[in-house]
């Protein structure tokens, strides 16, 4: 079509207004959707035919949603230039578009000077194509590297596929392995369960047996007496025949001798006949009794057969009863042992509980008296060098009045110093506090501000002066240890006399480099804690590690690997593989006290280093754990027995020797507190965002050099913010998050500061601060895997009330709706936590723990309408919220103006608010997620990556810090 409109001989230069404007009219459609507008508008803009607001409204107007419209709009504005713009375009496609220049004129593409109108001159010309080529080339040569990176990417994956499918046929081995030997496991189960049937049914056939036996011996009992009954009647009719036949021949007459013989004989053969039959009678019953007797005989061998078995059998079982009535017997000794230890573990720790509290308030108490002797040092400080300056200003010359008026007026300067070690709670300075010279708002200060030049080199000075590094050093190790009660005072005050010293003659605390480690205050994993026979040594070490060598950690406990010849450890019987659980010594007429059953192994370096003469080593017997642990490290597979995970809060560069890069929220997974070879580092590893696993390993600085060097960053950071000049905010990487604590909790890395639980009565509560500041480099976590869809909770608040409705109209979201409670009920729940937050205030509508778990029980996203105050009560119910906060700028805010103007909010009222809450997410004890406001360019892409973010996150562990305050 395009080849109709235009000839091949007409030059489009030749063409007028209208028919250049209907030939692009024409391909209109054509355009808007193969061009974009970001591409040609750095021609057009050097063609003079659009400017700088132009470029703009195209590019940044809300009512523009697409390219599509963004390109229609750019040839609206073209249109009003006349000729000049569609040349200009037509030119534009001809350089960056060529196959859709050829399809709108027909003509084919050309760089030479004479196709192009002259809008722009010819050096110009010159410089924008070279320029494009350019543009080009380096597009190409980043395709090219992206498409390496691609292939290596795809190789790597490759790779990793085949090893995942090795794994596989691992696994399926593995479960083939395992279904058989279930499989045996079950027929085995039956066969048992065959046997225990057999055993029952002998035990019943033993039961009948014996019944039936004691039947037949009843039975038999009674044939005999039959047979005594029939042998006693036959000699009863044996007596009686005889007695009648001596009384039949008696009767007969002597005169017939002839009839007494007859008659005799017929007796006789009567009585013999008579005599035959009940012999044969008696002879057939004593063959069926000796018969059944025969038989009788048989079934009893039988059953004395199976007595015989079945009693084997009864032994057997009897020896298993007794068996396992001995097993039972041992496990209950052992849980009555276990028990008693356990109770005496109870009274042993309520006993140091008390003590702590005890030890604390003393400490307390002088910490407030030392904080009152700084302040009057500071003020005689203050007043000697007015004082000085004041004579030295009478002795100079009369041109150096003015100068010293102004000395007088201001003898100190007036930048404050940022605080190193410790510094006072601000809610605690009184409301006089700008009256006070500027070494005690140094302390006094959160903010980090520059320091002078006399400050900086005075820090300087000291952080390179080894000797007062090394008194700080031994002057500060003693808050670390357990003061026992007897000594608890002289030793605070002996402490808190020695850093009144330090800071009157330097006012600023430096850490050394081989500070007291982070050690006695153990919320770090618990050690494996194996229940066992605990032996107390004593006996003289002096440099106690040059005589023992000890491996080990937080993890598996510290081991005593090495053992010197001849030492006082080895005359003692001090072997390998013995774990150190506590010791105990005295220095400077101190009782000190370490536990370090469950401490990495640079601490119990460093309390072992501390031991000077007479010691206690508490010891437990664990030779297999030991073996393990060798073995593990021979193996490499692990350096040490530490592993705790920290999330870093600051960025560090990689540097020589193996420094790992770390960035600010970053969670490290530490393996080892003293690699060999180092001092000062740990040996850390990146932790995969999903899985548990490590990932990129290498050395970071270790808790004390890590403080220095956040100390140092936020004093630069503070240098350079007052000397930069005020301007628009601009969203950069997050590089340090000021994490302290103090007295209300607890640090896991740092003991020397606790809650005081009792204050003194006779303290001044009006001029004695209450709780000191820690800036912590490194903060423990540990990891936490929700098993549903956690909450989604948008901030800032103003934006997240915007876009809560559209986002829980989306599958899988789902907004949390507010419940109506009864007096009774609301009061009942307020004191049990588990209201997020009141719709109104002192109304009966209130967002609930009940109504967020009502929601994610049904397996989609609640989207809190909340605030930041509900992620610390949804923790405590074990709900950990997704948190995205939306960075805004001027720029971003201006994209949302008129959905601000829906919900009667103003762009001031949405920076404010940006502003006002981002401070508090540094404070929360998870980690959240940052969206950059130059990353999306309407509402519809916001969602849309909101989408994507969460998505993301709820495939991640949650990673939850101790509550440090």
């Amino acid at each position: 079509m395009a080849e109709e409109c235009v000839p091949e001989d007409l030059d489009l230069k030749e063409m007028g207004e209208e028919e250049l404007w209907e030939l692009i009219n024409d391909n209109r459609h054509r355009i808007s959707l193969g061009v974009r507008p970001c591409i040609l508008i750095p021609y057009l803009r050097q063609a003079r035919v659009l400017n700088e607001m132009d470029e703009d409204e195209i590019l940044s107007c809300h009512n523009l949603t697409n390219r599509c419209m963004r390109t229609s709009h750019m040839l609206d504005l073209l249109r009003t230039q006349g000729k000049n713009g569609g040349m200009a375009l037509l030119e534009s496609l001809m350089i960056h578009y060529p196959a859709l220049y050829t399809q709108v004129t027909g003509r084919k593409p050309s760089t030479e000077p004479s196709r192009f109108s002259g809008l722009i001159k010819y050096s110009e010309l010159t410089e924008y194509l070279v320029r494009a080529v350019t543009g080009m080339q380096k597009e190409l040569q980043e395709a090219r590297n992206e498409a390496s990176k691609l292939r290596a990417h795809c190789a790597s994956l490759e790779a990793d596929i085949s090893q995942m499918m090795e794994q596989e046929m691992k696994s399926r081995t593995l479960r083939t392995d395992n279904e058989r030997i279930q499989r045996h496991l079950c027929s085995l189960q039956r066969e048992v369960t065959k046997l225990k049937d057999e055993k029952c049914d002998l035990y019943i056939r033993y039961t009948a047996a014996i019944e039936e036996k004691s039947a037949v011996n009843g039975r038999l009992h009674e044939l005999n007496l039959q047979v005594y009954q029939l042998q006693t009647e036959l000699q009863n009719a044996q007596a009686e025949n005889e007695f009648q036949r001596q009384q039949s021949l008696k009767s007969v007459c002597p005169e017939s001798p002839q009839l007494q013989d007859e008659a005799r004989q017929d007796i006789l053969a009567q009585d013999l006949a008579e005599a035959i039959d009940s012999q044969v009678e008696l002879a057939e019953q004593l063959r069926s009794y000796r018969e059944e007797n025969e038989q009788l005989l048989r079934d009893k061998k039988k059953l004395l057969d199976q007595n015989e078995s079945l009693s084997l059998q009864v032994q057997q079982l009897t020896q298993d009863c007794k068996m396992q009535q001995q097993k039972s017997a041992v496990i209950q000794n052992q849980m009555k042992a276990l028990q008693a230890e356990r109770d005496q573990a109870y009274q042993s720790r309520d006993e140091a509980q008390a003590m702590i509290a005890r030890v604390l308030a003393e400490k307390d108490t002088l910490r407030c008296q030392l904080v009152e002797l700084q302040e009057k040092v500071f003020s005689l400080q203050n007043k000697r060098s007015s004082t000085e300056l004041h004579q030295s200003s009478e002795e100079t010359e009369g041109s150096w009045d003015s100068l010293s008026s102004s000395s007088d007026e201001c003898p100190v300067s007036s930048r404050r110093r940022l605080c190193r070690m410790d510094a006072i709670n601000p809610s605690m300075v009184s409301c006089n506090s700008e009256c006070e010279d500027g070494a005690t708002c140094s302390m006094r200060s959160r903010n980090a501000e520059p320091p002078s030049p006399d400050s900086l080199r005075r820090r300087k000075e000291i952080l390179y002066a080894e000797s007062s590094s090394e008194a700080a050093e031994t002057d500060s190790l003693l808050d670390d240890f357990v003061l026992l009660p007897s000594v608890v005072n002289e030793s605070m005050q002996t402490f808190r006399l020695s850093s009144h010293r330090r800071s009157s003659s330097h006012s600023i605390v430096v850490l050394s480099r081989s500070s007291v480690p982070p050690f006695l205050m153990r919320s770090r994993p618990k050690a494996i804690r194996v229940s066992g026979r605990v032996l107390s040594i004593s006996f003289q070490g002096e440099a106690l590690l040059s005589q023992l060598a000890v491996v080990g950690g937080n993890k598996t406990g510290v081991f005593v690997h090495q053992v010197t010849e001849g030492s006082a450890a080895h005359t003692v019987g001090i072997s390998p593989g013995a774990q150190i659980v506590e010791v105990k010594y005295e220095k400077n007429q101190k009782a000190l006290r370490m536990v370090l059953e469950d401490s990495t192994l640079e601490e119990a370096m460093w309390a072992l280093g501390q031991v000077a003469g007479i010691c206690h080593l508490s010891l437990r017997p664990r030779q297999d754990d030991y073996e393990a642990l060798l073995q593990q490290l021979q193996s490499s597979e692990t350096s040490s027995g530490d592993s705790f995970y920290v999330r870093v809060n600051m960025s560090l560069p990689a540097g020589p020797g193996g420094t790992l890069a770390v960035s600010c929220n970053d969670i490290l997974h530490v393996t080892n507190t003293r690699p060999a070879g180092t001092e000062d580092s740990w040996h850390a590893s990146h932790v995969h965002p999903c899985q548990q696993l490590d990932l990129q390993s290498g050395t970071v600085p270790n808790y004390y050099r890590a403080q220095r060097l956040l100390i140092r960053a936020i004093e630069d950071m503070s240098f350079e913010a007052k000397k930069s000049e005020k301007g628009e905010r601009v969203m950069t990487q997050k590089t340090v998050r000021i994490v302290s604590t103090g007295r209300q909790g607890r640090n896991p890395l740092w003991v020397s500061v606790e809650e005081e639980k009792s204050a003194s009565a006779e303290s001044d509560a009006t001029s004695a601060p209450k709780s000191c500041v820690t800036l912590m480099p490194y903060t423990l976590v540990t990891p936490r895997y929700p098993p549903v869809c956690r909450p989604v909770l948008l901030l800032p608040s103003v934006l997240g009330r915007i876009l809560d409705k559209k986002l829980a109209s989306w599958q899988g979201f789902q907004l949390c709706e507010p419940e109506v409670l009864s007096s009774s009920e609301h009061a009942a729940q307020l004191q049990r936590s588990e209201i997020l937050e009141e719709v109104e205030q002192g109304g009966s509508r209130c967002y609930t723990l009940q109504s967020v778990e009502k929601v994610m029980k049904k397996g989609i996203h609640c989207v809190l309408p909340l605030g930041l105050d509900c992620v610390r009560r949804l923790q405590r119910s074990e709900i950990f919220p997704i948190i995205i906060f939306i960075g805004q700028s001027a720029r971003s805010a201006r994209k949302l103006r008129s959905k601000l103007h829906r919900h009667s909010q103003t762009e001031e009222q949405l920076l404010a608010c940006s502003r006002s809450e981002e401070p508090l997410l540094d404070k929360l004890p998870c980690l959240y997620h940052s969206v950059d406001p130059e990353s999306w360019c309407d509402q519809t892409s916001l969602l849309t990556s909101l989408r994507t973010i969460i998505w993301e996150e709820q495939k991640k562990i949650v990673w939850v810090e101790p509550d440090l305050w």
